[in-house]
């Protein structure tokens, strides 16, 4: 395959770059999976029914089945007696055969005595238990779920890229399927670089802050349906930045690093990587998120991504780039996340020749949907990026829009 580099010439458009990740990632191969271990991931086959759906005649509630003519003319003035000759529960397999002037007990699920037409709900009868007083009639057939009214034999039940979910799951269960042909959640390995960090619940020296980046990207990567493997802090120093990646690469279908990827004189990431002559690093045309790498390392070639270090900024970029990342690998489109229009409440400006990432809060009200600036631009400000659920997405060649104008928006935590 061929591996594509970024330019070094200028900087990439956000487009650019997240095409260059989508068309150089490969879809992980697929294999049959246990159903629960399925959910959220899309099927790599269509699945046919191997059964009819019920498989049986079977009550639909607590009551008696009943040839239809004996009790046509039931009333509460004219009420029909029958004499119960059997009970029928669901699981039970004796089987009944069900002669006319007769009725059989049966509950919800049971197999429907083989001559009965229409079952009588208990609450139309006096429920008695050898002899039964009915006082309202059914019409023929009505409580009977007929074999293969759901699903035939053969039906096509889910085509090749639905996504499982509880309601699909429970066509397969019912079925007996057990297992279905599906990619398995990306192992992605999420490292934070810096001297300067420590584990949260850790001491502060004057010059440090807490690893927020780490926890940050690894809840993004599990919520985007990826397994996160959530590394220790790495510092500043290319030598332990080596042997932690090496260490990792055995479990890892991606690496996500955050920061060490920009022009300083302790850019780890970058100083390492590069090196190896398959990651390239360059700029997009983004605000937040400027600096940005991309490659393979390894000798199976396992993608990485690395993205700022600046929370804001490793957070966006985590959404532009590794999300369609994840997505690809699952098989799940589409991979990019969708974007809505919105009435924006308040001004906003932009910097020209960068596409722009505002965060903002989405809500949709009586009068529609609008979108509030969340904060300033700042890529450290968390407390900012906390508050929002939305992007506001400006083009590069905008520099502003006045409140009451349309925006593109990206709702996050919203599934797509």
């Amino acid at each position: 395959m061929t591996r594509a580099l970024m330019p070094t010439d200028r900087p990439s458009t956000v487009d650019e770059h997240v095409e260059r990740i989508i068309e150089t990632i490969d879809p992980l191969p697929p294999y049959d999976q246990p159903l629960l271990e399925a959910v959220g991931l899309p099927v790599c086959e269509d699945v046919s029914a191997t059964m009819d759906l019920p498989a049986f005649d079977n009550s639909a509630m607590d009551g008696y089945a009943v040839y239809f003519d004996d009790v046509a003319s039931a009333s509460d003035d004219h009420p029909v007696h029958l004499p119960v000759v059997g009970e029928m529960a669901a699981g039970q397999t004796k089987l009944f055969a069900l002669s006319p002037g007769t009725a059989v007990r049966i509950m919800t699920g049971a197999p429907v005595p083989q001559g009965a037409d229409s079952v009588v709900p208990v609450e139309w009868t006096d429920g008695g238990i050898a002899n039964v007083r009915i006082t309202q009639a059914p019409t023929k057939g009505q409580h009977v779920r007929y074999t293969g009214e759901d699903v035939r034999r053969g039906d096509v039940l889910l085509h090749e890229g639905t996504v499982l979910g509880p309601r699909q799951l429970g066509l397969l269960a019912s079925v007996g399927r057990a297992s279905v042909q599906a990619r398995p959640r990306p192992r992605v390995v999420i490292v934070s670089t810096g001297s300067e960090l420590r584990e949260p619940g850790a001491g502060l020296d004057h010059d440090s802050i807490y690893d927020a980046n780490s926890y940050m990207l690894a809840a993004s990567a599990r919520a985007a349906g990826a397994i996160a493997y959530r590394v220790g802090i790495v510092s500043d120093d290319p030598a332990e930045f080596t042997d932690a990646l090496s260490d990792q690469l055995v479990r890892a279908d991606l690496v996500v690093t955050s920061g060490g990827v920009s022009k300083g004189a302790y850019d780890v990431v970058k100083e390492v990587l590069a090196e190896l002559g398959t990651v390239s690093f360059g700029e997009v045309a983004m605000q937040p998120g400027k600096p940005q790498g991309f490659g393979f390392i390894g000798e199976d070639s396992t993608p990485i991504i690395t993205l700022p270090g600046n929370p804001v900024s490793s957070y966006v970029s985590f959404e532009m780039f590794v999300l369609p990342a994840i997505r690809r690998m699952m098989g799940k489109v589409p991979y990019r996340r969708p974007m809505v229009r919105a009435l924006l409440t308040k001004a906003i400006t932009s910097i020209p020749g960068k596409r722009q990432f505002a965060r903002a809060f989405f809500e949709i009200d009586g009068k529609g949907a609008h979108v509030t600036p969340v904060g300033g631009h700042g890529s450290h400000l968390m407390g900012d990026l906390s508050d929002a659920n939305a992007l506001i997405v400006l083009p590069e060649d905008q520099t502003g829009v006045q409140a009451g104008e349309q925006v593109q928006v990206l709702v996050l935590d919203r599934d797509f």
